[in-house]
């Protein structure tokens, strides 16, 4: 296996086997629907069994929770964003777009690609804490988790190359947005600035995705190598399309909208 220059490699890292773990995920990439079909109707029945019940607060196994999603997310980015600027630096956007290199041969990063699209499973629960704290249960919440988890798993049977850039943006936002809950949850006082940034940072996230798959497309219709398939970039740009749809949908109501005032308030 070709090493990367790393200054520490975990035991864990060393010893993942990379073609078990796909083979693993290509007999049960199915499953995810069950998952998501066993989601919907928790969520929708928590939702309606607390409709005429007092919020859970629930602070301390929120905190946890939160504290758990944003280590594991920074260490994430930590172990991930160098083999994506090591690639862009020597060898250029194409091959960091193209070349699925990081999830065959990369001895840190072909882990966290495996780990990274388990963790959308854990991320399910996400919804619970909103649902048992009666909190709005928006559209782009739930459909962002379903359909991030059928596309993750199933990109990983085929190790596509625009994975890459996929994962280590989702692993950097989550990285800002779990610490972001995290902090609010320990009773922090977080400026409204930082939420602002952070929604930004998502719909940021959402146009560098339809850029990539574009690129990608162009490339494998010039004939150039390049490590996906029409039918991926089809899905995943129908996905970043819609998050981006959904992710500036949420900006405008939740941060652009003035409140409007009673003209007979204002004497």
């Amino acid at each position: 296996m070709e090493k990367s220059n790393y200054s520490f490699v975990f035991k864990f890292e060393s010893d993942f086997d990379e073609l078990k773990a796909q083979a693993w995920m290509r007999d049960r990439w199915t499953d995810v629907f069950y998952y998501d079909l066993i989601y919907l109707s928790v969520i929708f029945s928590i939702r309606s069994f607390m409709k005429d019940r007092t919020p859970y607060r629930m602070k301390i196994p929120l905190v946890i929770w939160n504290v758990f999603l944003a280590s594991f997310s920074i260490m994430g980015t930590v172990r991930t964003v160098p083999e994506l600027v090591h690639t862009l630096t020597t060898r250029g956007i194409q091959s960091s777009i193209c070349d699925k290199s990081f999830n065959t041969t990369d001895e840190v990063t072909r882990v966290w690609s495996f780990l990274f699209v388990l963790s959308k499973v854990l991320e399910l629960f996400d919804t619970v804490f909103v649902v048992l704290r009666k909190h709005p249960l928006i559209l782009l919440h739930w459909y962002h988790h379903i359909t991030t988890l059928v596309y993750c798993w199933w990109t990983y049977t085929d190790m596509v190359s625009t994975g890459r850039w996929f994962y280590v943006m989702n692993f950097f936002i989550h990285s800002l947005m779990y610490s972001y809950y995290a902090l609010r949850g320990l009773g922090y006082k977080i400026p409204k600035q930082v939420s602002i940034c952070i929604t930004s940072l998502q719909i940021l996230q959402m146009m560098v995705g339809c850029l990539v798959n574009v690129y990608g497309l162009i490339q494998i219709q010039k004939g150039i190598e390049c490590e996906t398939t029409h039918l991926n970039i089809f899905f995943s740009l129908v996905l970043y399309l819609s998050f981006f749809i959904l992710f500036v949908h949420f900006f405008l109501n939740t941060y652009s909208k003035e409140k409007k005032i009673d003209p007979k308030k204002r004497q």
